[in-house]
């Protein structure tokens, strides 16, 4: 991918798809202005690559043929405007929405304490059936026109359950060493390439630590992300946390300087030292000079944010134009009030 510049639109869920996941006009026109608003990279809200592994309502979705036209309309929509466009593709598992799928969610193992109602434990048919529907969402991705995809291995989603010992508990080839644990990674890794071709960008998404006691550590992760990058994934983009962190989560509400802000770079800076491909750095980062400073010091190669984008679409086209003033998000996550009620994600505090 040839990008215009080295900011890039981390992924979000914006709960603005069709009830059935299908992409409609008012997601379209959401990515077509942050497009126009200058980002170099959009990567899209996760997509759910089986029934089974919805995360959400109104999340989109990537499991059937049917939804490639109109995603075929919002790749277009977004190339006119200049951006290059990434598909998030994701399985919820353990933390999939009971009544939305119709069942028991299930992941890695059958774990409890973690959320109210029961989990169970995949079987080995079941994760090959997971990782075939990841090569399969990879392929209608490129039909639809997107310019790579990016697989979700990061805040507590299924491909991170595996990663995390304290989500995997198996004993089989699955579970146990770090090796083991990141088979699924490299299997679904491995699918993506067979389904779309060895010349079609791949990324992943993944924690640098789970945050949890007993968690994804950054040792495992960096050696996870090198056997990656040995069989041939493109960039990493760097979170952490989980849906259950809670307070040892670093993201925090208000970013009040420059110096609390990119959570992750002290991470970042291992991975770089370890790696060859593309870094990309998100979480907290706001400020141009830090995102400057970021680049410029080798810490990472491309700059990820998604709450600013959601206030300002248009915020790296300000700071191109001279104005460097700081995002002006506030960092509060009142912007997914209005998506969980409906209404699509939107910035409440805009014009308050």
């Amino acid at each position: 991918m040839a990008l215009r510049n080295r900011f890039v639109r981390s992924a979000t869920w914006e709960g603005m798809a069709e009830t059935d996941g299908s992409c409609n006009k008012r997601l379209s026109d959401l990515l077509e202005a942050l497009a126009e608003g200058m980002v170099g990279l959009i990567i899209t809200s996760h997509a759910f690559v089986d029934p089974k592994g919805r995360a959400g309502p109104w999340q989109l979705a990537i499991y059937r043929d049917e939804f490639v036209p109109e995603l075929e309309k919002m790749t277009q929509a977004v190339h006119k405007k200049g951006a290059a466009i990434v598909l998030q593709i994701s399985h919820a598992g353990f933390f999939a929405h009971p009544r939305l799928i119709g069942g028991t969610p299930a992941g890695p193992s059958a774990v409890s304490g973690f959320t109210k109602t029961p989990r169970s434990a995949m079987a080995v048919s079941e994760i090959r059936q997971v990782v075939d529907a990841f090569g399969l969402a990879a392929k209608r991705a490129r039909k639809a026109g997107f310019d790579g995809v990016q697989i979700h291995a990061a805040h507590g989603y299924l491909l991170s359950q595996f990663l995390s010992p304290v989500f995997n508990k198996r004993e089989d080839a699955y579970g146990g060493s770090t090796e083991n644990r990141a088979k699924i990674v490299l299997d679904v890794l491995g699918s993506i390439r067979r389904h779309t071709g060895s010349d079609y960008p791949v990324l992943i998404k993944m924690n640098c630590e789970d945050f949890l006691g007993g968690g994804l550590t950054l040792k495992d992760s960096i050696k996870t992300a090198a056997m990656l990058q040995k069989e041939g994934l493109d960039a990493v983009e760097l979170s952490g946390g989980t849906l259950a962190s809670g307070e040892m989560n670093p993201s925090r509400t208000g970013i009040l300087s420059m110096e609390k802000e990119a959570y992750f770079k002290d991470a970042a800076r291992a991975f770089k030292a370890d790696l060859h491909i593309p870094l990309i750095l998100v979480g907290g980062i706001r400020s141009f000079p830090v995102a400057e400073e970021i680049v410029n010091g080798g810490i990472a190669d491309y700059i990820s944010m998604s709450r600013p984008f959601i206030r300002e679409p248009d915020l790296i086209r300000r700071w191109a134009a001279g104005d460097r003033s700081k995002a002006a998000c506030l960092s509060d996550s009142k912007c997914f009030g209005p998506a969980l009620s409906g209404k699509g994600i939107v910035c409440v505090m805009k014009d308050a």
